[in-house]
């Protein structure tokens, strides 16, 4: 269905779990998150009525995301479950990649069509800082399983941060070419722990095309720019900050809880719980209609959202 902006919604994205096994230091505080309550957390069987009732209001794309999604318990049960809503055309997953090695034949098998992989640097030393104690060969035999048990069109989602990673951005190309993915570099939005990073810590994504300037773009799709060579995309751009995608956003959040948010960066939620049948698709509904044009950073340039990202999945 169209919201009230005739933008055409039909991308839902799941935040399974609010936890993680890792503890990026732009996303998480060091000493983790306040837990919700297991028994709040959403059921896989509750996971697929809301997938079904939202199918009903034209959602035809899933994806799963956390936290970690890979942590969560029965995720190949969840993967299943959605795969039997016919209407779904494609079910994704952003992870982490930690785990993937030993979980992606079993995510392949339960017809998980496609995954996206969170890596913000190529240096051992640093994945280990930001990560606060990850392995980056955990995630470099993750992509490698996953590629060997046959998923296609990966994409490495990698946020920029000054003087941090910014200096990678050539090798990131390199390792696009080398592992045949497409790297998207996302700018740094101030929503939970990097909100109050120093102004310095935001890059914009011209800086990626002023170090890549021997790229052409291939082709855009409202929310990446693509660029590559001979017509093949090996970077994507996704320019939150300093180009908006707002007017063509197509899509609205499922909390680990059980609520809908229509907008990243909105406070508004809308809470599933105790609902069903067309009172569960009403208010799915009700939630696309109140999608905002654009979404909303107050005067200090921080996100309005009652959650960091981490609970929110991105």
């Amino acid at each position: 269905m169209k919201d009230s902006f005739s933008r055409e919604v039909d991308y839902l994205r799941i935040s399974v779990t609010d936890l993680c096994n890792l503890r990026c230091f732009y996303c998480m505080a060091e000493n983790g998150i306040q837990k919700i309550p297991h028994e709040k957390i959403i059921s896989p069987e509750r996971i697929k009525e809301i997938v079904k009732a939202s199918v009903k209001l034209g959602i035809k794309k899933v994806r799963l995301t956390g936290g970690e999604p890979l942590v969560r318990r029965g995720i190949i049960d969840i993967i299943k479950l959605i795969r039997e809503v016919k209407e779904v055309e494609e079910i994704c997953l952003t992870t982490n990649a930690v785990n993937l090695k030993s979980m992606a034949k079993d995510l392949k098998e339960a017809g998980l069509d496609r995954l996206n992989i969170s890596l913000d640097t190529l240096d051992e030393t640093k994945f280990k800082f930001l990560t606060r104690g990850g392995n980056l060969n955990d995630v470099i035999d993750g992509i490698l399983e996953a590629q060997k048990v046959g998923f296609k069109n990966t994409k490495i989602n990698t946020v920029l941060i000054g003087g941090f990673n910014d200096d990678e951005i050539e090798k990131f190309l390199e390792f696009a070419k080398k592992y045949s993915v497409i790297v998207r570099f996302i700018e740094l939005m101030p929503i939970g722990e990097s909100a109050n990073f120093s102004k310095e810590k935001f890059i914009s994504n011209q800086v990626v095309l002023s170090k890549l300037n021997n790229l052409k773009l291939i082709y855009d799709d409202g929310v990446s720019s693509y660029y590559g060579l001979e017509g093949k995309a090996l970077i994507g751009l996704i320019s939150p900050l300093s180009h908006k995608f707002c007017s063509t956003c197509s899509r609205i959040r499922l909390t680990s809880d059980g609520k809908i948010k229509p907008c990243l960066h909105s406070r508004a939620e809308f809470d599933l719980t105790g609902l069903s049948g067309e009172s569960l698709v009403n208010k799915i509904k009700e939630s696309i209609l109140a999608k905002p044009k654009e979404h909303y950073l107050n005067e200090k340039g921080y996100s309005d959202s009652l959650r960091g990202m981490s609970k929110i999945g991105g």
